[in-house]
């Protein structure tokens, strides 16, 4: 007889001797029945849900929470007065004259909001090859300094330092011979410009050109007359982002021949941003900035990580003005979208956010 019949004649004869009767048909063993559901051991011992069992349950885990004080809200300045005349390509945005930006700042710091953030434009046909607007004591940012200190007395005023709005070429800095921006030409009027605004009231300046060693310029330059006490917050890691274009037309500040990847940094760079990270604080700066902010939550935690110094986001025009669209078409839930992002940026270790929903969202949060 073959192997296999003699394993199966064996297999039958132990089932006789261990239970049948001699000559009983045998019937096959089976199966255990499965345990019913309600059996301890299928139930799970850890339960994650049941810190997600309501709102107060959820608030009183949360990890990461941000406040109004936490946010930044830029405003955009114009010479003249009475203008308020909302930014087409960014809904919810105006060019404000001095004195109206005085009134909406008093708004702002009654919302709870942080700080603003100026940026300024020169009188129509004020726009040269070096941006001499840009230091004018009596430009739009000037001036609305003096009206957010008359209005919002205690609220933080910061403003941006660069050139590109106020040159008739659109670059931040001074064109070289080669058609190059000379970096080493431009850092004297940064300093300048930084001054104009130390001179006018600013807490903060920021720099946000890229040049090489503007920090260091401007800080000798605020040192010198006696601004010590005058803050920089570096555009740090500014990258060459297609996410600024909503930007560029509030500012008209488009660049009228090539662009700006020779100084802005390289989007695929990280390891590029904690080096200019390191050399603005070696230069004097107080507080670093990432820029933007949604593409760039990767280079935020690097720079968290890496630093102990208080680090921006700026949540840019393109990243605000893409929401904007879909939730005018009914594509998306604004509040719940923003939201959604300005948790991203702090999750990602941002201390303070540049964001134009600043005054909006400070309705969201208690």
């Amino acid at each position: 007889m073959a192997e296999g019949a003699c394993a199966v004649s064996g297999l039958a004869g132990r089932g006789a001797m261990d239970g049948g009767m001699e000559g009983e048909p045998h019937s096959p063993v089976q199966a255990p029945a499965a345990p019913a559901r309600h059996e301890g051991a299928f139930f799970p011992v850890v339960r994650p849900r049941r810190l997600r069992t309501g709102e107060p349950m959820r608030a009183l885990v949360r990890e990461t929470a941000w406040s109004a004080r936490q946010l930044i809200q830029p405003l955009f300045v114009v010479p003249g007065r009475g203008i308020r005349q909302e930014i087409a390509s960014m809904p919810g945005q105006f060019h404000l004259s001095p004195d109206r930006a005085g009134q909406e700042a008093k708004a702002i710091q009654a919302a709870g909001v942080g700080a603003v953030l100026l940026f300024g434009q020169p009188e129509a046909g004020g726009k040269d090859p070096v941006g001499r607007g840009a230091w004018a004591p009596d430009g739009a940012v000037p001036e609305a300094i003096a009206e957010i200190r008359a209005a919002a007395p205690g609220l933080i005023v910061m403003t941006d330092v660069c050139l590109c709005a106020y040159t008739d070429h659109g670059h931040c800095g001074v064109p070289g011979h080669a058609g190059d921006i000379d970096n080493d030409a431009t850092l004297p009027l940064l300093a300048r410009t930084a001054l104009a605004h130390a001179r006018a009231g600013a807490d903060v300046v920021a720099p946000s050109d890229m040049m090489d060693g503007r920090v260091g310029a401007i800080r000798t330059a605020l040192d010198g007359e006696g601004f010590t006490r005058v803050a920089i917050m570096a555009y740090s890691a500014k990258y060459a982002s297609a996410f600024y274009g909503p930007f560029r037309e509030a500012e008209d500040s488009t660049p009228a021949f090539g662009d700006r990847r020779g100084y802005q940094m390289d989007p695929a760079n990280v390891r590029e941003a904690l080096r200019e990270v390191e050399l603005d604080l070696g230069e004097g700066a107080d507080m670093v900035m990432v820029k933007p902010a949604l593409a760039y939550l990767d280079v935020i935690r690097a720079v968290r990580e890496r630093f102990d110094v208080p680090v921006i986001a700026y949540n840019v025009s393109g990243e605000y003005a893409m929401v904007k669209a879909a939730a005018e078409r009914g594509w998306c839930d604004e509040r719940a979208v923003a939201g959604e992002m300005l948790t991203a940026i702090r999750r990602a270790g941002a201390d303070a956010i540049i964001t134009y929903w600043a005054r909006e969202a400070s309705g969201w949060v208690s």
